[in-house]
């Protein structure tokens, strides 16, 4: 019978609890770098004891080059300043990043679903521990990808922010000084990278529970001889 049977038995073991946690670390994940905003405050020295201030506000999925520094043509330190926008764009790898954790949560939520209620069926097949095994390795191998690709974005949105960045791109800053006297918190973005790591050993370390169903582990195994089982030599 191939009818659901509900058992949360799977949720003891290393197979289910396991990917209860990753379906968990997949949600910390992706909440912790979508929907993210931020703003760092500059400070434009004048030199005339006056000072001057620019927002440099940001958010997911950091389109830097899209995020204006400075907008219309404005008066800063009696000097005209175009429209200036801030340089970078890492969108590619924090869209990844956040879609690689949408795709493990919602495969844990199904994969959770089939363990509690069609074990049986799993069991009994070899396709669904194959896919199984298969599915969850390649999602391994993506997080190793995408946590190292936005920990190097978001990098360079650090970089991009902040005074090294904002004084190349702001022309006026080649007569004045300026300086980032307040940075945005981006605590939660540092950890979205541990999570990505996390979760990267999390789904390795899962695959082998996941082989071990499959029969490609049974065989190896029923192809050994018992202890006490004489294997007779091979004639020449």
């Amino acid at each position: 019978m191939t009818g659901c049977r509900m058992n949360f038995a799977p949720i003891k073991e290393p197979l289910g609890f396991i990917k209860l946690v990753e379906w968990l670390m997949a949600i910390s994940a992706f909440g912790s770098c979508g929907g993210y905003s931020g703003r760092n405050i500059v400070s434009l020295f004048c030199g005339d004891g006056r000072n001057e201030t620019l927002n440099a506000t940001f958010n997911y999925p950091f389109r830097l080059s899209q995020v204006p520094l400075v907008e219309g043509n404005i008066t800063l330190c009696n000097q005209s300043v175009p429209t200036t926008h801030l340089v970078g764009d890492s969108a590619s790898s924090a869209e990844f990043f956040v879609g690689v954790a949408i795709i493990c949560f919602l495969y844990s939520m199904v994969a959770l679903l089939v363990y509690l209620g069609y074990m049986h069926v799993y069991k009994d097949s070899d396709f669904g521990p194959m896919f199984d095994f298969a599915v969850t390795a390649a999602l391994a191998f993506l997080w190793l990808v995408c946590s190292s690709a936005w920990a190097k974005g978001l990098q360079n949105v650090k970089d991009a922010t902040g005074t090294s960045g904002i004084n190349p791109t702001l022309a006026l800053c080649k007569d004045v000084i300026c300086e980032v006297t307040e940075f945005a918190n981006m605590r939660t973005l540092n950890v979205s990278v541990v999570f990505g790591f996390l979760n990267m050993f999390l789904w390795a370390g899962n695959a082998w529970f996941v082989y071990k169903e499959t029969r490609w582990h049974t065989q190896k195994y029923s192809s050994q001889p018992g202890p006490g089982r004489a294997q007779v030599p091979t004639p020449i």
